[in-house]
């Protein structure tokens, strides 16, 4: 039976949107009928398609822009640059689907030849996230189009909205309605979305948690395609900078974007004991700047609200954690209202919290840990389960080589934040982080499946070994 499902706006608490949930097998069915015409295209026909995609999203901007920041509470101005990114993954993912999956022939034996093409898997499910509620689905779903895939879309129960006007954006391009369904939900929906025998994979972006739960259950089914785009517990080391108000900049950056609401943020700060006041004095200098206000306000802030009153009351019960265990806070989590979710951007020294979690604390909030040497803080860098990304600031060429070789991470940055990976290059983790399917440019991987060929004119084969001479045979 369904049920009603509603959308609130985090800054004031308005309603947004409301609608009915779904049915994930009559989805996957619509899906599954539309796949052989959608298949059958050619590379180029769907590639065309997803251009016309991508030419209404630039056309409807402002309009969804102005959703997404009303939806996330993040500010317009970043909410912008999601836009932007759902337009560019169209151009990228088809330069990635040739480069990663183009059709290679070789010549064999006897004139044969060997080939490597690729098929789609066939219907995929892709389950959204809501802190990019268009841009990280849109990473799964262009790619798929492209391949030859048709797919049931479930984005996330606290951004319906922008899954509903992201999948009216493919309906204005032409394509399918079966070919992209939506299915409106929350979790109940999503599992019996992961659990319908009629998918041939799911491609996930969310928590650890939930991406373990989904490998589990995914282990007893090894014919279907599982990619996990998970979380990090994100390691900043900065290391004697020449400019310390830039690795200020960098660090602020890196936890706070989208109120600390990215998988790639910096959770740990790993600075060198005794070396650390200007730096810390720059950061709190910063921290104490930045405007953290709705999304349309006038300046523009830097940070909204997180994504709503749960999310703001299980961050405040981490932080209570860190002060608990013997957190030192340096500039606190503050609720700045008591209905609404904006908190304060954080931080807090645990370098004597001897029982550190390993969380992701998914919000604004960065670990200060301080260190004696250079080798111990790679050991901190490396104090953890996931191995999203990691950054250090400062330092020689020298040493950034030793930080890239003993790190675990998949991106890893010298100079830069550790968030903002580019689209154009793969991106995932190991441990805790990922199911080592980089999507990004290598989406197209997990897409489309390689099949081997060996052909040849005619027939022509003969058993050297083995028989029989022919006038030995008894009759």
């Amino acid at each position: 039976m369904s049920k009603s499902l509603t959308s609130t706006e985090p800054a004031t608490g308005a309603k947004l949107w409301s609608g009915r949930t779904g049915d994930a097998a009559a989805e996957v069915a619509a899906a599954r009928t539309a796949l052989p015409s959608w298949a059958n295209h050619s590379v180029a026909f769907r590639s065309e398609a997803l251009r016309r995609f991508a030419n209404i999203v630039r056309k409807r901007e402002e309009e969804m822009a102005t959703l997404i920041a009303r939806e996330t509470g993040k500010p317009y101005w970043e909410a912008l640059t999601e836009v932007a990114a759902v337009i560019n993954k169209v151009d990228i993912s088809i330069s990635a689907h040739a480069e990663r999956t183009p059709k290679r022939t070789s010549e064999a034996a006897m004139g044969a030849k060997v080939s490597v093409r690729h098929k789609p898997h066939g219907v995929l499910a892709v389950l959204g996230p809501y802190n990019f509620p268009a841009h990280l689905p849109n990473g799964h779903i262009v790619p798929a189009l492209i391949a030859g895939n048709t797919l049931v879309f479930k984005p996330s129960e606290k951004t319906p909205a922008t899954g509903e006007f992201l999948v009216d954006c493919y309906r204005q391009a032409g394509i399918p309605e079966g070919v992209v369904r939506l299915l409106i939900g929350g979790p109940d929906e999503g599992r019996a979305l992961a659990s319908q025998d009629g998918i041939d994979g799911l491609l996930f972006t969310g928590s650890a948690r939930a991406g373990s739960s989904l490998h589990r259950q995914f282990a007893e089914m090894p014919q279907k395609i599982l990619a996990l785009e998970l979380g990090g517990n994100n390691p900043l080391v900065v290391w004697r900078p020449d400019d310390v108000e830039a690795a200020a900049t960098i660090a602020v950056q890196s936890a706070y974007l989208s109120a600390g609401q990215r998988c790639t943020a910096a959770r740990r700060l790993i600075v060198e004991d005794g070396r650390e006041g200007p730096l810390i004095e720059a950061i709190t200098t910063m921290i104490d700047r930045l405007i953290v206000d709705q999304p349309f306000a006038d300046p523009q802030p830097f940070m909204g609200p997180v994504i709503d009153n749960a999310t703001a009351d299980h961050l405040l019960g981490q932080w209570a954690e860190l002060i608990t265990k013997g957190g030192r806070p340096i500039r606190p989590l503050d609720r700045r209202s008591k209905d609404r979710p904006f908190l304060s951007p954080a931080l807090i020294d645990v370098t004597d919290v001897s029982d550190r979690p390993d969380d992701e604390i998914f919000g604004p909030v960065i670990q200060l840990v301080r260190v004696m040497d250079f080798d111990a803080a790679i050991a901190e860098a490396n104090n953890t389960r996931f191995g999203l990304a990691a950054s250090l600031v400062g330092g020689s060429p020298k040493m950034f080589e030793r930080f890239w070789d003993q790190v675990r991470a998949g991106v890893i940055n010298w100079n830069k934040p550790t968030n903002g990976a580019p689209s154009n290059a793969p991106f995932g983790g190991v441990g805790l982080s990922g199911n080592h399917r980089p999507s990004a440019f290598y989406a197209a991987d997990y897409c489309a499946y390689p099949v081997t060929s060996v052909q040849a004119n005619s027939a022509r084969e003969s058993i050297a070994q083995g028989l029989r001479d022919p006038d030995m045979v008894e009759d």
